[in-house]
């Protein structure tokens, strides 16, 4: 008898404990729909749509559940777009990986490695424009323009993200002939990867291009004495020479 009452008890407190957990639960939904009601009322044109905050918190309590899967869904796809967009990436399809690219974003605008992505395939997509069209020089430069952006915008959402401060540095230096743009992005780099040696090369032949020869002089010794590669190092010292020949010609 005592555990039959001891039973019956348990069972009355889970009940209790239920009841509250629901209430709470939709209390919690509610508090939810009708803020977000009140939102969408505030940020519309005019005051809000003709629909009164009451109504639009009874349309969002009923579709919350589909709307919470379609925001599932949707965050789903943009990992799928990015996934497949790094593949062709990998292997060298940057046309079809610009289009996967654009879909990942409109699914995750601000994702830095996105826009990494995007200046690279730019970039290179850029280089492949060889003359086939007689608007050859216009996509050309659209694509380096959209590689430029892209780059920057990745560093916008994140100031510390070091492949497009490298990525800048090769397009302002090698394909833009803006060397002064290149060197602020690559001094960056080098503060945060100090050891990169393909990085000093980009930023001494910057300097070079700027007839700044003793700044790229310096960064050649650097350069041979940190590599322990012979050839880099031989590479670095001839370089040196040349500028230093140049200079007292």
């Amino acid at each position: 008898m005592k555990k039959l009452k001891e039973f019956l008890i348990a069972i009355i407190i889970l009940c209790v404990v239920g009841s509250l957990v629901y209430f709470i639960y939709k209390g919690t939904s509610a508090r939810t729909s009708r803020e977000l009601a009140r939102r969408m009322t505030e940020i519309s044109p005019r005051g809000g749509p003709p629909e009164t905050i009451d109504g639009l918190r009874r349309a969002i309590a009923l579709y919350e559940d589909q709307i919470e899967r379609n925001v599932r869904e949707g965050a789903q796809t943009g990992v799928y777009w990015k996934i497949l967009a790094m593949r062709l990436s990998d292997r060298n399809m940057h046309n079809d990986a610009l289009e996967a690219l654009e879909r990942a974003i409109y699914y995750n605008t601000d994702d830095a490695v996105l826009y990494y992505l995007t200046g690279v395939s730019a970039g290179s997509v850029a280089k492949s424009i060889v003359g086939f069209s007689v608007n050859a020089e216009r996509e050309r430069e659209h694509f380096y323009n959209l590689a430029e952006k892209s780059y920057l915008r990745a560093l916008e959402l994140d100031i510390t993200y070091t492949r497009p401060m490298y990525g800048l540095g090769i397009l302002y230096v090698f394909e833009l002939d803006r060397p002064s743009d290149a060197i602020a992005h690559l001094e960056r780099y080098l503060q945060i990867i100090p050891s990169d040696i393909s990085a000093m090369f980009v930023l001494a032949r910057a300097n070079f291009m700027l007839e700044n020869y003793s700044r790229a002089i310096e960064i050649y010794d650097r350069i041979a004495d940190r590599s322990k590669d012979k050839n880099i190092r031989e590479e670095a010292l001839n370089l040196k020479d040349v500028i230093q020949g140049m200079r007292y010609e």
